[in-house]
């Protein structure tokens, strides 16, 4: 009689072994199958990383922030930039606050019921700015000229602009 009890716990460690081993095969081949996924998943992520970072790197190429020599011209002549380069961009934003149609450098008059307003600007380097304009239909953009005087003021020359046509 003990030696059936014996076989029978015999057989059922056996049977729960088995169990235990194919249950545990299960879940290590799911764990090295989401292993495998997100070793995937991160690489995408790190090769979009990179051209994120290229295109960041191209965008701020023709930007006064990726400008050393521009930054230098303003530090030689004694001009703090994080002062200067908001007072540049809120010289140009207050310009949007005018009477009657004309604009003070956008050299078109509104075709709406709105007003044209300036809506981006971006500091090329110690002399230039582009920005765009918009009545809420229409847009165009301007090329300015700018000079920073020894007394803190901007002075702002429009060089050349143009409006897209509608479609």
């Amino acid at each position: 009689m003990k030696s059936r009890i014996f076989m029978y716990l015999f057989i059922f460690s056996v049977l729960l072994i088995i169990f235990q081993y194919a249950n545990s095969k299960g879940i290590i081949d799911k764990y090295e199958k989401d292993i495998n996924t997100f070793k995937t998943k991160i690489t995408d992520l790190e090769d979009e990383r990179i051209k994120l970072n290229d295109r960041v790197f191209d965008l701020s190429f023709f930007t006064i922030d990726g400008n050393e020599e521009a930054v230098d011209y303003f530090e030689n002549q004694g001009i703090n930039t994080e002062e200067l380069l908001p007072k540049i961009k809120d010289g140009l934003l207050e310009m949007n606050v005018y009477k009657g149609v004309d604009h003070p450098i956008v050299p078109y008059a509104s075709m709406t019921e709105s007003k044209i307003i300036i809506n981006q600007i971006r500091i090329l380097n110690h002399k230039w700015i582009l920005a765009n304009f918009t009545d809420g239909k229409h847009w165009g953009e301007l090329f300015i000229n700018y000079e920073a005087t020894d007394k803190g003021e901007v002075i702002y020359k429009l060089d050349d602009y143009f409006l897209y046509p509608v479609n």
